[in-house]
Parts: structure tokens; C-alpha cells; sequence
């Protein structure tokens, strides 16, 4: 039997930057940059995988005293 394979969640712009606590014009900066991945559906609707969404943030380096 073959395996079965989750769907992936995606996400409106909205949506994405309501989650990340940023705002849209941050979301876009974030796929402009390529720091964030994003796929078109149709001719205008943006749509950002959860799972990319969930591995966009990166941790800062604590400053050492």
C-alpha cells in the first residue's frame, strides 16, 4: 500500500504575518530577500507553506559578557 503523504497548510499573507506577530509589508520583505518561500495560486493570491513559515525564524546569538 502506498504511504501516505500529509497535506501541506498554506497560508495568506495575512495570515502569515498574524502568526509570526510581523505585519504583511515584513511577510513580502521576507520573500523578496528569499529568506521566506512563497507560492502563487492563480493570478494574484500569495500563499506561504506552515511549515515554511515555521523555519523562516532564525535564533540570535546571545551576547556573551
Amino acid at each position: 500500500m502506498a504511504e501516505r503523504r500529509p497535506i501541506p497548510v498554506y497560508l495568506s499573507l495575512e495570515e502569515a504575518a498574524d502568526a509570526m506577530s510581523v505585519s504583511v509589508k515584513t511577510i513580502r520583505r521576507w520573500i523578496a530577500a528569499g529568506t521566506l518561500p512563497a507560492y502563487r495560486c492563480g493570478k494574484r493570491a500569495i500563499r506561504i507553506k506552515l511549515e515554511d513559515l515555521e523555519a523562516a525564524p532564525r535564533q540570535i546569538p546571545s551576547a556573551r559578557w
